[in-house]
Formats: structure tokens, C-alpha cells, sequence
């Protein structure tokens, strides 16, 4: 599988990894088909991201789109988060191979969950869809496939 320069940099020497105490958010998704899990904190001051971190469990792939996503939001208010796309994640990296794809929407969910869990936490009445519904990663909940 070829993998571009930034997906390798990315998985080698990935950003914003670890986690943050007592974050103002937290989101996990899953890929049952796969097994990759990504897990992203959220440290929200003001409505602005000013620190992200993640934890992944998955293939290199997951771990650099990841990491992208991370370095994409970071500094950025929660609106202009929200505009995040896998697509966006896949173009930062230099590209993905199509059957790595599913890495890059995971990376968008999980950020997305997170910020359903920043809205739930502080009382705010918003609620982000995923992929057409409310999402907070416990795929067996709903029974979608991400």
C-alpha cells in the first residue's frame, strides 16, 4: 500500500497525543469491521480549541488522520471545528489509499462526538448529526456502521 510522505510523518511522529485532564470534551468512535477506536479530548476555553489531544487504537492509518485532524482544529472555535471534514483530513495528508478511507471519516466522527459531548456537558440545546443521526460512538446503541 502506498502511503504518502505526510500519512507516514503522521504516523511516526504523531501530533497531540495523550490525553487532557478534566477536558471540557471527550468523544470515542469505533469501526467494528476494523477495530480501530479513536478517542479525542478537548480542552475548550472562550469557544475556541486551545489544546487536543487523541488516543488511537488502530492501523497507521488511523493513527495519522488522527493526528490530522488534531492539528486541523486546534486553535480553531467550535463552529469552525464543526466544518471539519474527512475529506478535508484525507487532503491535508497528501491523500489516502481508498481502502484507508474509512480512517479519515472515523477522525471526523470523532471530533463531532466530542463536540456533542461539549454541547451535553454545558447545557448548550445544539445537537451535531453524523452521518444523519445523533452520534456518540457506541455504534451497538443505534446499530450504524461507521
Amino acid at each position: 500500500m502506498n502511503y504518502s510522505a505526510k500519512v507516514m510523518d503522521h504516523f511516526a511522529n504523531p501530533r497531540n497525543v495523550g490525553e487532557i485532564e478534566n477536558p471540557s470534551a471527550v468523544g470515542e468512535v469505533g469501526n467494528a469491521t476494523c477495530g480501530d477506536i479513536m478517542r479525542i479530548y478537548l480542552k475548550i476555553e472562550d469557544n475556541i480549541i486551545v489544546d487536543v489531544k487523541f488516543k488511537t487504537f488502530g492501523c497507521g492509518a488511523a493513527i495519522a488522520t488522527s493526528s490530522m485532524a488534531t492539528e486541523l482544529i486546534k486553535g480553531k472555535s467550535v463552529d469552525e471545528a464543526l466544518t471539519l471534514t474527512n475529506k478535508a483530513v484525507v487532503e491535508a495528508l497528501d491523500g489516502l489509499p481508498p481502502v484507508k478511507l474509512h480512517c479519515s471519516v472515523l477522525a471526523e466522527e470523532a471530533v463531532k462526538t466530542a463536540i456533542n459531548d461539549y454541547y451535553k456537558r454545558n447545557g448548550i440545546d445544539k445537537v451535531v448529526e453524523i452521518n444523519g443521526h445523533e452520534c456518540d460512538g457506541d455504534c451497538s446503541a443505534c446499530g450504524k456502521q461507521h
